[in-house]
């Protein structure tokens, strides 16, 4: 994995992250929040994807732009999912009174 694949999964987590947290409301952390665990959850779950699929490198030299987005979106279909799961685990043990 090279490190246009890592930016473009921590983009699309922190996209997706941000996402989820104005999809669902009882997941929202805030805007920091749902960016750090989009951005964390794209490059776990973009890793994870890319590994499962055989994601390559480059091209010839050059950049795959099929690759990287689907990096790109990998990384915030998997920043979503995890920035919901862990805001409404938070928001659920740290209920504001």
């Amino acid at each position: 994995m090279d490190l246009s694949a890592i930016i473009a999964q921590v983009i699309g987590g922190a996209v997706g992250g941000t996402a989820g947290g104005k999809i669902l409301k009882d997941a929202d952390l805030g805007q920091i929040g749902n960016i750090i665990a989009g951005a964390v959850g794209g490059v776990g779950g973009g890793s994870i994807l890319g590994s499962l699929l055989g994601a390559g490198g480059a091209a010839a030299g050059g950049v795959d732009f099929a690759a990287l987005a689907g990096q790109l979106v990998g990384g915030g279909i998997s920043g979503l999912v995890v920035q919901i799961v862990v805001g409404l685990v938070i928001n659920k043990f740290f209920k504001k009174a």
